[in-house]
């Protein structure tokens, strides 16, 4: 069976979240004075065995040390199976603590701001999804993530947490990023006029952050470290190791690394900084509302100039009969029912849609299996394949792809001349993308700061 690592089954970086209030508040003693507005937690009990103890309060929740231990043996199992380098332990530890901070920090917000919780029907859409863009079954992700130690019943969680996350950055960050046409005006003039070939960018970065309301002594600090970090960078430190160590971002414990970015996505102080890098090298430390960053330059690819037919589209509108292959329907029950149903099309015994609606798995089947208007690479290859080569009103044989098995009728095709609604859309969610990625940054930042965070001694 395929492989699949679990960072490609993220959403976005997701991390287990779990725990109650503790429930002998009844019976405590006095806590020592906390800050207005939080919540009581009980001192540790002062004799008997201690199963778990506190690690971390954070406003009127808190951390376990159990918490915090099966999530870096999690995260630890996982870096593992990728083959990646683990940091130290203590370092580990640090930055798990640190996530799990933000996280709960945000949860808690997510309840204040009343964010609609998710119900089991809109999680199992969701995982239909991510298993989807695998291009596998639910049954087979789940199968390759417990042969990689990784408990679904976990994993299922990890994706109610991240889209109740999701859905409180929506409404606290997304939702206010706005565009002016100035903006895009200005974007696609500095687009039309730049002379260089475009290229994309492999980044990773290394992030030392500033609390917000610093004093000049604390950013001082701050600014130490990351020289630091930068130094030893300077004589031959591993990126992706120091990253683990060092770093504060939500990436640190994949090395730091980001991905292929464009330029045009990145803030303008890091662009002009990679531009100045061959693959390889590391910028110098760079400031931003955030912290102190170093980013790394891990390869350049470049892109192909779109010429002025590249604006010259053919559209094509299809649709289909898809049959997915499960347990209890294999694939040669599939092919076999297929089969008979193109019979039943060619000696005009049935109409396409009113097969689609009866048989197809897939969400057109209330359409008749229309699809729509297709561009280019709107479907994966072996369906686009066989689209091609049929005639309007032509209906495929049996096609095989990631899905499932298809049959396939075109039924028009057109060329079309992509306007410059398109144009200024894609422009638009570049600088959308662009303002999304600070404001998300700057608003993690202030959820980290704004809460009451208190570190328990082990003893």
């Amino acid at each position: 069976m395929r492989k699949v690592s679990m960072h490609q089954l993220k959403i976005a970086a997701v991390l287990l979240c779990a725990i109650a209030a503790s429930q002998a508040q009844a019976q405590a003693p006095a806590a020592a004075p906390a800050k207005p507005g939080a919540g009581f937690v009980p001192p540790a009990p002062k004799g008997g065995n201690v199963i778990d103890s506190i690690a971390v309060v954070v406003n009127d929740e808190v951390i376990t040390r159990n918490e915090v231990s099966k999530r870096v043996a999690s995260i630890e199992q996982r870096m593992k199976a990728q083959n990646a380098q683990v940091p130290p332990a203590a370092d580990m530890q640090r930055q798990v603590v640190e996530a799990m901070i933000v996280e709960r920090a945000q949860f808690q917000l997510a309840k204040e701001m009343g964010v609609r919780t998710v119900d089991d029907t809109q999680l199992d859409r969701a995982i239909s999804r991510i298993a989807e863009q695998q291009k596998m079954t639910v049954q087979e992700m789940r199968n390759a993530m417990e042969k990689e130690g990784v408990a679904f019943a976990a994993f299922r969680e990890e994706i109610r947490n991240e889209i109740t996350m999701q859905r409180l950055r929506e409404h606290e960050v997304d939702n206010k990023i706005q565009i002016s046409e100035a903006e895009v005006d200005t974007y696609l003039g500095a687009e039309q006029a730049a002379a260089a070939d475009k290229v994309e960018l492999n980044i990773a970065q290394i992030l030392v952050r500033i609390p917000e309301n610093s004093s000049p002594e604390q950013i001082a600090a701050r600014k130490a470290r990351a020289d630091e970090v930068s130094r030893q960078l300077r004589t031959g430190a591993d990126f992706a190791k120091v990253a683990g160590t060092y770093s504060e971002s939500n990436d640190a414990l994949q090395g730091g690394a980001i991905g292929w970015r464009d330029p045009d996505r990145l803030p303008p102080v890091f662009a002009e900084a990679l531009t100045k890098l061959k693959p390889g090298q590391s910028t110098p430390v760079i400031k931003s509302s955030a912290g102190f960053h170093i980013l790394k330059l891990i390869d350049r690819r470049n892109l192909a100039a779109a010429d002025d037919k590249s604006a010259i589209v053919q559209q094509t509108r299809a649709r289909h009969i898809l049959l997915k292959v499960t347990p209890a329907f294999t694939a040669d029950a599939a092919k076999k029912r297929l089969t008979e149903l193109k019979e039943r099309l060619d000696n005009k015994a049935a109409k396409f849609e009113e097969l689609a609606r009866q048989f197809s798995n897939d969400g057109s089947a209330n359409k008749g299996g229309d699809l729509g208007w297709l561009f280019p690479g709107d479907a994966v290859p072996e369906f686009e394949s066989a689209m091609a080569t049929l005639k309007p009103g032509e209906v495929s044989g049996v096609v095989e792809t990631p899905y499932g098995f298809h049959l396939i009728e075109v039924l028009e095709r057109k060329s079309e001349d992509q306007s410059k609604d398109k144009k200024r859309a894609a422009a638009r969610q570049v600088i959308r993308d662009r303002k999304l990625a600070e404001a998300t940054e700057e608003w993690l930042r202030q959820v980290r700061d704004r809460a009451y965070v208190e570190f328990r001694d082990e003893k």
